[in-house]
Parts: structure tokens; C-alpha cells; sequence
């Protein structure tokens, strides 16, 4: 049967972007949140779970500096520092990875699930709070690392049912090492960026100069794996791009050969949303699924700002819970047993022992159907037998 709840008044109002979630679809979210850490620790990812809140130079640091703009602020009555909210949850398990886990073996395996918050919502992700459910591989620097958190990713979303999966695999730094090997005006260059993140291909043939021979080619080629792979074939790459784009076949091998039912499409100048990644990235759909499920991609894990290391080699994603309770299928609807007033605890108990979700009468009723019926109960225990409450 289906629970009514009543409108909610004017004092009620929440800010743009935030919402309650109402049953069932709050057990539905949790439910789909426990799926997914499942499947993480069952892969060896052991779940951490940061503050909340943090202070700011720490949460924004190293990669979280990508995430100042999304950042909520506010002071610590009590230090008198300034303190961020989470709008992301990578860099906090990389802190926790380089401090209080440093001395862990290598390499490091975390899971992670919780609440973040941003400024501002986007035009496919308008929601300002949502949960985020992620895993991080902490230590090799191998493109079998850079495979395996990509599978995992994989893996998670379909052990909760997603199907028709898709992945787009970039390379975000390799733009930027072909733009370092030419000296443009500040002007131009500027031009150039904005060419290459529209797709412009005329505009970038007409501002990139000697590279424009290969920066066509890489924006035209963005497509199935195997289509771009040859479209760029014939391209002469310098010896960094080059190692980059071999890092990425590579990749894309064991993902389609361990996942040959995933589709895997490649875009080698996508760099947006990825600015602290420093190699292979990839953004996971669902076809007919509005927004991304997930993104990730190798990176440096910070230990601190202002910290005097390189920090460690890392490679991670999260997955973004408002678009994969899109993609998932609908919760089922438990029929909730009623328990007319004076039924015994040991009895009550022994239901739900079998699973049965009880409802208690509190006080006597002259037709336990009626009241079985008003509470939204699908079935009704009389005289010890379970009945069915008519519709």
C-alpha cells in the first residue's frame, strides 16, 4: 500500500538545493549506500570515516584547493580558525593516509561513505547535499592500480543493479604538456583553452599554431575506445604525451578485458572537473541516466598545506548517490505487519525474526483490519494468523 504524508507549511521551507528524504526512500538510500560499501571491503578497501568539519588550510589543501569555491566556511568558536565542510571526501582519507595511517603498509586500501556539502549545485547536479560513497588506492603508481580502482568502481555499481554501464576515460594532463612544449601569448593561450574546452575545432585550428596538428586530431577522435585509439594512431607525439597516451591503452586493455560488457569511450582533452588528477581519469554513466554516477583518476595525495614531501601517489573515485538512485531500480514495498494491542513481546519477537516488519497497536481497536488498513499495514496477525489487509 502506499504512505500518504501531509504538505508541509511554509515554515517549513528548506534553502535551494537541500530536501528531505521521506520513506522509503531514506531506507532505499541507505540501503544502496551499505550495497555499495559491500562491495568495496569485500574487494580489501577498509572504511574510514572523517569529521564532518575541518579546518581550512587543512581540508583545502593539495587537491582540495579545486574545491575552494565549493566550500562552506565558518569559525571555530574555540580555536578562532576558520573551518570548511566537506564538499568532497578524497582529500580527507589522503590526509588520513599520509598521518594518522603512514606508517600502514603499502599499498593502502580505504573506503569511505558520508554527507557533502557545496556552495552551489550544477545544472545536472542542482541537489547542494548528497551522500558520496568512494574508494582510495593509496601508494603504486602501476596502470594494474589505475585498472583496478576503475574495476572496482565497475563492480560496486553493478552489484547494486545498475545497469547499461558506461565509462569515459581522459587523460587531463595531457593538454597541458603538449601547451608547455610551445611559447604562446598570454592572450592566445587563453584563447586556445577556451577553444579545446568548447571542442572548437576551427578555433583551435586557428590558435594553436604548430600544435594544431595534433590538438585537432585529439578532439576529433573522442569517441569509442577503439575508434579513437586509430584516429590518433599516426599522430607524433614527444616522449611524455607519448608515455601518457601508451598509460592509457593500457588501462583501457585490462578494464575491457576484465569488463568487456562496460562500454568505454575516450576523450583525450576532457580536463574539466579534473583539475587535481595527474593521469588517467575516468567519469562513469548509465545510459538514459541523467548526470554522472561517479568520477576518479589518479592523483597526488597530500599530507598537509605547507608540508615539505612530494606526497604519495594515489588513485581513487566517487560515486555520486542523487544520480544512482536514478539509475537503480526502485525500492520494493515492504508489507508491514500489524500487531493488535495485547500481542506478546516473545511472540512480536519471533516475526521479526522472520523478517516480518511489525507494527504495534498501542491501544485495544474494535476492527484490527481498519486500523491495520489506517497505518498502512499490508497484513494483520488475528487469532495468531497472518491475514492479508483488504484493498
Amino acid at each position: 500500500m502506499t504512505e500518504s504524508f501531509p504538505t508541509a507549511g511554509p515554515a517549513a521551507l528548506l534553502p535551494n538545493g537541500f530536501v528531505d528524504t521521506l520513506p522509503p526512500a531514506a531506507a532505499h538510500e541507505q540501503a544502496v549506500i551499505d550495497g555499495l560499501v559491500r562491495a568495496l571491503t569485500l574487494n580489501g578497501y577498509d572504511r574510514v570515516k572523517p569529521p564532518l568539519v575541518e579546518f581550512e588550510d587543512s581540508l583545502l589543501s593539495g587537491p582540495g584547493a579545486a574545491l575552494a569555491q565549493s566550500t562552506f566556511r565558518l569559525m571555530d568558536p574555540i580555536s578562532q580558525r576558520m573551518m570548511g565542510i566537506r564538499a568532497d571526501m578524497t582529500v580527507q582519507v589522503a590526509r588520513i593516509a599520509l598521518n594518522r595511517l603512514a606508517r600502514a603498509q603499502r599499498p593502502l586500501r580505504l573506503c569511505y561513505a558520508g554527507q557533502v556539502l557545496r556552495v552551489r549545485g550544477s545544472q545536472l547536479r542542482p541537489e547542494r547535499q548528497f551522500a558520496q560513497v568512494g574508494a582510495e588506492l593509496i601508494g603504486p603508481r602501476s596502470a594494474t592500480a589505475d585498472a583496478e580502482v576503475i574495476g572496482l568502481a565497475i563492480e560496486a555499481l553493478q552489484a547494486i543493479g545498475v545497469p547499461n554501464l558506461s565509462l569515459d576515460l581522459t587523460l587531463p594532463t595531457l593538454v597541458p604538456m603538449l601547451l608547455s612544449t610551445v611559447r604562446y601569448e598570454a592572450e592566445a593561450l587563453e584563447r586556445l583553452r577556451h577553444a579545446i574546452d568548447r571542442k572548437d575545432t576551427a578555433g583551435v585550428a586557428a590558435t594553436a599554431g604548430p600544435l594544431g596538428d595534433s590538438l585537432v586530431p585529439l578532439l576529433t577522435a573522442a569517441g569509442p575506445w577503439q575508434a579513437a585509439f586509430e584516429a590518433i594512431a599516426d599522430l607524433a607525439f614527444a616522449e611524455a604525451p607519448a608515455r601518457a597516451i601508451e598509460r592509457l591503452r593500457e588501462v583501457v586493455e585490462r578494464v575491457r578485458t576484465t569488463w568487456p560488457e562496460v562500454a568505454l569511450t575516450l576523450d583525450f582533452t576532457e580536463n574539466r572537473g579534473f583539475e587535481y588528477q595527474t593521469g588517467v581519469a575516468f567519469t562513469a554513466f548509465a545510459r538514459g541516466v541523467r548526470g554522472e554516477l561517479g568520477r576518479g583518476g589518479r592523483y597526488i595525495a597530500q599530507r598537509s598545506v605547507g608540508a615539505n614531501d612530494d606526497g604519495e601517489p594515489a588513485t581513487g573515485f566517487s560515486l555520486f548517490l542523487d544520480s544512482i538512485l536514478r539509475a537503480v531500480p526502485e525500492p520494493r514495498t515492504v508489507a508491514k505487519l500489524y500487531l493488535p494491542a495485547g500481542i506478546p513481546a516473545a511472540r512480536a519477537r519471533a516475526l521479526r525474526a522472520e523478517g516480518h516488519v511489525t507494527v504495534a497497536g498501542l491501544e485495544p481497536v474494535d476492527d484490527p483490519l481498519i486500523e491495520a488498513d489506517r497505518l498502512g499495514c499490508g497484513h494483520v496477525l488475528i487469532d495468531d494468523v497472518i491475514r492479508p489487509v483488504p484493498g
